[in-house]
C-alpha cells in the first residue's frame, strides 16, 4: 500500500514509483521471486537484507544508518483457523519512506493490520506504521490472554463450587499457552529495549519505541498475573489431592489396625498343634469369634483413647 494525504492505495508492482510519501510492502518469502527482489534491493543495507533472508528465527534487531531491521515472533494462521498455537517469524525492514515486512507462513498480525488500514488510513509514516504493526501483534496476544484468563477463572469457580472441579491435566494446555505468550512478549520487549538504547536509532522512532516497550511490559505483566492465578489454582488442587490421599491412607491404616488383632487370633486358632483351646468343645468357633471381635474392639478403644481416631 502507498499512503497519501487522501488515504491509501494498493501497490501493483513493488518497483513502481511511490504514489505517496510512505509505502508498506508485505511479501511472502516462500516465493523465490521475493528473495531475488530483496537481494537486488541496493537501497537496503546488506545487513538488513541478510536479516530478511536469514533462516535464523530468534528475535533480534539492528540499526544500519537510517534503516531498522527486526525479527519478531507472531502467531501463524491457517486458511480456516485464525488462531493457532504455532509461532511464526515476521521480518521487518523500516526506512523513512518504506516498511518491508516478510513472512514464510501467513501471520495473524498481517490480517489485523490490513483490516485496520482498509477501514481508513491517513498519511502515515515509519513510526505510525511500526506502531500499527506491533499493535496488531499485541492486540492479538491480549485477546488470547483474556480468553485464557476467563478459562482460569471458570476453572477456579468450578473448584470452589465443587461441581466438576478441574484436574491438573485440564490446566496443562492453559499453562503451556501462557508460557508461550510470556516467551514471545519477553523476547519482543528485549528487541525494542535494545532499539531504545541504540544511539543510531532515528529520533523520530524513539518515542514510538519507548511506547511499545511500555505496552509490551504491561501486557507481559498481565500474562504473569494470569500465570500466578493459575499457579495458585494448581497448588490448591495439589493440596486437595494430597488431603484426599492422606484420608484414604488414614482409613486404610485404621482398618489394618482393627483387623490386626483379629488376624492374630485366627492365626493362632488355625495352627495344627496340640493343646489348642476350644478344639474339643462344641462352641469353639463361637468362642474364637468372640475373642477376635473383642480384640478388635479393645484395639479400637485404645486407639480412640490415645487420640488416633478422628472424624
Amino acid at each position: 500500500m502507498d499512503f497519501t494525504a487522501q488515504g491509501s492505495s494498493p501497490v501493483e508492482l513493488c518497483d513502481s514509483p511511490p504514489a505517496g510519501s510512505f509505502r508498506w510492502l508485505h511479501l511472502n518469502l516462500a516465493d523465490h521471486g521475493t528473495r531475488l527482489w530483496i537481494e537486488k534491493r541496493d537501497a537496503l543495507p546488506i545487513a538488513v537484507r541478510e536479516l530478511l533472508l536469514s533462516v535464523d528465527t530468534h528475535q533480534r534487531a539492528l540499526v544500519d544508518r537510517d534503516t531498522v531491521g527486526c525479527v519478531l515472533h507472531d502467531f501463524e494462521r491457517d486458511f480456516d483457523v485464525a488462531d493457532t498455537a504455532r509461532v511464526g517469524v515476521l521480518r521487518i525492514a523500516l526506512t523513512p519512506g518504506l516498511m518491508l515486512t516478510t513472512r514464510l507462513h501467513p501471520l495473524r498480525s498481517a490480517d489485523i493490520a490490513r483490516q485496520r488500514l482498509e477501514r481508513g488510513a491517513a498519511d502515515i509514516g515509519a513510526a505510525q506504521a511500526l506502531e500499527l504493526l506491533v499493535g496488531a501483534i499485541t492486540d492479538n496476544i491480549a485477546e488470547i490472554s483474556r480468553t485464557l484468563s476467563a478459562d482460569v477463572q471458570r476453572a477456579e469457580d468450578a473448584f470452589l463450587d465443587g461441581h466438576h472441579p478441574p484436574t491438573a491435566r485440564d490446566l496443562i494446555g492453559i499453562r503451556r499457552r501462557l508460557a508461550q505468550l510470556h516467551r514471545l512478549l519477553a523476547g519482543m520487549r528485549s528487541v525494542f529495549l535494545r532499539l531504545e538504547q541504540d544511539e543510531d536509532l532515528a529520533d523520530a522512532l524513539l518515542p514510538t519505541v519507548e511506547k511499545l516497550v511500555q505496552r509490551l511490559q504491561s501486557l507481559d505483566a498481565d500474562i504473569l498475573g494470569v500465570q500466578g492465578q493459575l499457579r495458585l489454582l494448581r497448588e490448591e488442587l495439589d493440596i486437595q489431592e494430597a488431603q484426599r490421599t492422606n484420608q484414604n491412607l488414614y482409613i486404610l491404616s485404621m482398618i489394618t489396625a482393627l483387623m490386626l488383632p483379629a488376624t492374630l487370633v485366627t492365626g493362632i486358632f488355625g495352627m495344627n498343634t496340640g493343646g489348642l483351646p476350644f478344639a474339643n468343645g462344641p462352641w469353639g468357633t463361637l468362642h474364637a469369634t468372640i475373642l477376635a471381635s473383642g480384640a478388635a474392639a479393645a484395639t479400637y478403644a485404645l486407639l480412640r483413647w490415645m487420640g488416633f481416631m478422628r472424624r
